[in-house]
């Protein structure tokens, strides 16, 4: 992984270009007072092109409603520009994903090397 830059006291962020993908990590509370860093970070790292996304949140201690919203508007954007989106969670985002029913709309992957090999595969 990236040297991770710190994006708010709660937020660290990392990007990774991939061949197949364009990899982000992130590490700590994605909520409201970090929704709208995290969601520059990526757009400021996110080449137009074709290449799918996958956000790394394996590491993410927090999500609210307002990280749930950010990652809902970001697979909105992908899935409108034709290109695949994956997150990779831990027990709490995926228990926070599934609390919502989101799991299908924001593909959620069970762990990184999953998403990185359907990406591949795809």
């Amino acid at each position: 992984m990236t040297d991770l830059q710190r994006l708010t006291v709660s937020l660290r962020a990392g990007f990774e270009p991939q061949d197949h993908c364009l990899l982000f990590h992130f590490t700590g509370q994605l909520d409201a007072y970090s929704e709208r860093q995290f969601r520059d970070f990526i757009g400021d790292n996110a080449p137009s092109g074709l290449k799918p996304l996958v956000i790394d949140l394996s590491k993410i201690d927090f999500i609210d409603s307002s990280g749930l919203g950010a990652l809902v508007q970001l697979a909105k954007q992908w899935n409108e520009g034709k290109r695949r989106f994956l997150i990779v969670g831990n027990s709490r985002v995926v228990q926070t994903v599934k609390l919502v029913r989101l799991e299908a709309f924001l593909n959620l992957q069970p762990d990184l090397p999953t998403a990185l090999g359907n990406i591949a595969a795809a």
